[in-house]
């Protein structure tokens, strides 16, 4: 499907500087840009490239000064990062939406299923189930009995939903994600071995939240293990039981959350981030890449390393960190210089 930039303009409320009836119909980083396609530039050190891509439209911010000649024609805006997450959500809007059931797949006949659903072939939907209206289960998808499953939710290929779960409104869950599976609970026994602990709470997954690719979120031993509105989960994260995530907090891939900790509202937490249990994170903290958090951290708070630490000593640190092969010489020469300072002393 083409666009005309009059007409992503109109929609974008930008405006125009060029051609306003070049067409695209696709999408391009504007440093790989191709004719018939439309970039942005929110980032500035990438504004070199504005002058010789070969995209048709760019969007820029309405500030932007050009140094030199643009070929391609500018839509100018508030906010060019976010234009573009709207217009890749009016194209896939665009594009051909699935709906109805397909078979072979098996409905226990206690489910309850919305209207404008569709649900995917091999996909098992268990006894009391309740799906909303314009929700869709991709193929493969196993959706345990007694979950309940909101509005405009898309439950993608080979998602596992465990028993009694509870998903909100407008919720995204990709392939491969399992969510109420058991907690990690086992009990020591005097011969030196484990007793499973049963869990037999549930996962309770609020509006607006999306799940990444093979991220696990573990059930709780007794209640709910809790994912708040608005969260953002990368792939391969995991969640343990009895964890707590605040609103429209983001981690990014391989962030491990050991057993109920919570984690505060509007947080970041980095690739490869590791938080011990029974932790207290609080609002609008951030914690940097690779991190280890072993105690409650306040809110606000910038942490980084491992063990985790404030922004500004980790800082310090990290720069002893790299001075140390120069102060193991330094101290090797001056135990050299102690020693033969000894050596003159003794024969005196």
């Amino acid at each position: 499907m083409e666009f005309k930039a009059i007409t992503i303009a109109e929609f974008l409320n930008g405006t125009i500087e060029g051609d306003e009836n070049v067409s695209v119909s696709n999408v391009s980083k504007i440093e790989d840009g191709k004719p018939g396609t439309l970039a942005f530039l929110a980032n500035p050190k990438y504004e070199k490239y504005v002058y010789d891509t070969a995209a048709s439209i760019v969007l820029v911010k309405n500030e932007f000064v050009a140094e030199r000649p643009v070929t391609c024609t500018l839509i100018r805006v508030e906010d060019p990062y976010q234009s573009m997450a709207a217009l890749l959500e009016l194209y896939q809007q665009s594009k051909g939406q699935k709906f109805g059931i397909e078979q072979p797949s098996f409905i226990d006949s206690s489910a309850k299923v919305g209207d404008n659903i569709y649900i995917g072939a091999f996909a098992y939907i268990g006894a009391n189930v309740s799906v909303g209206d314009g929700s869709k289960i991709y193929p493969q998808s196993f959706i345990g009995n007694n979950v309940k499953i909101g509005a405009n939710t898309i439950i993608y290929a080979g998602v596992k939903i465990y028993d009694d779960c509870v998903i909100g409104d407008n919720c995204i869950i990709h392939a491969g994600a399992v969510i109420g599976s058991d907690g990690f609970g086992f009990a020591p026994t005097p011969d030196g071995s484990y007793k499973k602990i049963q869990q037999v709470g549930n996962v309770l997954i609020e509006d607006n939240v999306e799940v990444g690719a093979n991220t696990t979120i573990d059930c709780s031993t007794m209640g709910s293990t809790i994912i708040r509105k608005g969260v953002k989960l990368d792939n391969l994260i995991q969640i343990a039981h009895n964890c707590e995530i605040g609103e429209n907090t983001v981690m990014a891939a391989l962030v491990g959350i050991a057993g109920s900790t919570k984690v505060g509202k509007n947080c970041v937490l980095a690739g490869q981030v590791g938080v011990a249990g029974h932790l207290t994170i609080g609002d609008r903290v951030t914690i940097g890449a690779m991190a280890g958090v072993t105690n409650n951290i306040k809110e606000g708070k910038i942490v980084l390393g491992a063990p985790a630490m404030d922004h500004d000593k980790a800082l310090k640190t990290f720069v002893v960190y790299r001075r140390l092969p120069e102060m193991r010489d330094s101290l090797s020469e001056l135990q050299k210089e102690v020693k033969e300072l000894k050596a003159r002393l003794n024969e005196e």
